[in-house]
């Protein structure tokens, strides 16, 4: 479980540096874009060791790796149109609830248990995702024009746990973790840079240094979390479908307790309740693998 807590660590330190962008003016794609050559460099030159990097495109996960770095990139851009058209909350909830499709196809495809405290405790994580990502009393409202957007990301989201748990099971050995994960963050980065040329030759790319350091305080922390998170995974006697439902459920209580003490939000009940059922859901899970 101590890789599970790692990964959670992580991802709550990726909220705080998002946070912190609009305090300090940065450029989300920018930093972003950045934030995958960062996460990729710390893979490569940290965890990494003794590799031909001249044979990646011959491991049998590369295709798999490519095909995530350019959901990486494309769920980000989705994520970022959806904030634009319907909100952040809208994006929370369909970023979080997407966990219910990796939980489901581990259930379904690889077999998984299922128990009355397990079912109940991902019923109650998703409902605690809800509550917890609403900001406001009256929930959250979509035109129905922009509902592709939202699904889009439901579904990116959802597609890129569900994938990695299945690469990871099949074709990524142990040692492959570090080169895996810098070939997935790479892929991103390099479609990151496309589309940043093309801003460039339409005269709407405009470079601050604040978006360097932004990119290096999120490139570390996402490595991280994705590292942490495919090693979880490979625990023993824990099933995926409960990684993936601790994990995310964890990252949503964390976050919003570091909301209240570092950014000093103010939650509606709807939030204090969801996160109390956040406690519960996690306690049941995680009772239910013993």
């Amino acid at each position: 479980m101590i890789y599970l807590l790692l990964s959670v660590l992580s991802s709550t330190i990726i909220f705080i540096v998002f946070r912190l962008y609009k305090k300090y003016e940065v450029n989300t794609l920018q930093a972003i874009v950045i934030n995958y050559f960062i996460a990729c460099a710390v893979g490569f030159f940290g965890f990494i060791e003794g590799s031909d990097f001249t044979e990646v495109p011959s491991e049998k996960w590369f295709p798999g790796a490519l095909m995530l770095g350019v959901l990486f990139i494309t769920v980000f851009n989705l994520a970022a149109i959806t904030t634009q058209k319907s909100g952040l909350s809208v994006v929370a909830v369909a970023t979080k609830m997407s966990v219910a499709i990796p939980v489901f196809c581990g259930i379904f495809l690889y077999n998984e248990s299922t128990g009355v405290l397990k079912i109940a405790g991902i019923l109650l994580a998703l409902v605690a995702v809800y509550l917890t990502s609403i900001k406001t009393k009256d929930g959250i409202s979509i035109k129905w024009q922009n509902l592709i957007f939202p699904l889009l990301v439901f579904l990116g989201s959802g597609i890129i746990d569900t994938s990695l748990k299945f690469l990871e099971t099949n074709y990524v050995s142990k040692t492959d973790v570090g080169l895996f994960s810098s070939t997935i963050f790479a892929t991103a980065g390099f479609l990151g840079v496309l589309v940043m040329i093309y801003q460039a030759v339409r005269g709407e790319l405009k470079f601050q240094f604040q978006n360097l350091l932004g990119g290096i305080a999120l490139g570390v922390p996402n490595y991280f979390s994705i590292y942490f998170l495919v090693l979880a995974l490979r625990s023993e006697g824990y099933e995926s479908s409960t990684i993936f439902t601790i994990n995310h459920v964890s990252i949503v209580a964390l976050s919003t307790i570091v909301g209240i003490v570092l950014f000093k939000e103010k939650l509606i009940r709807k939030n204090w309740i969801g996160l109390i059922l956040a406690m519960i859901s996690i306690i049941l899970v995680a009772n239910s693998a013993i």
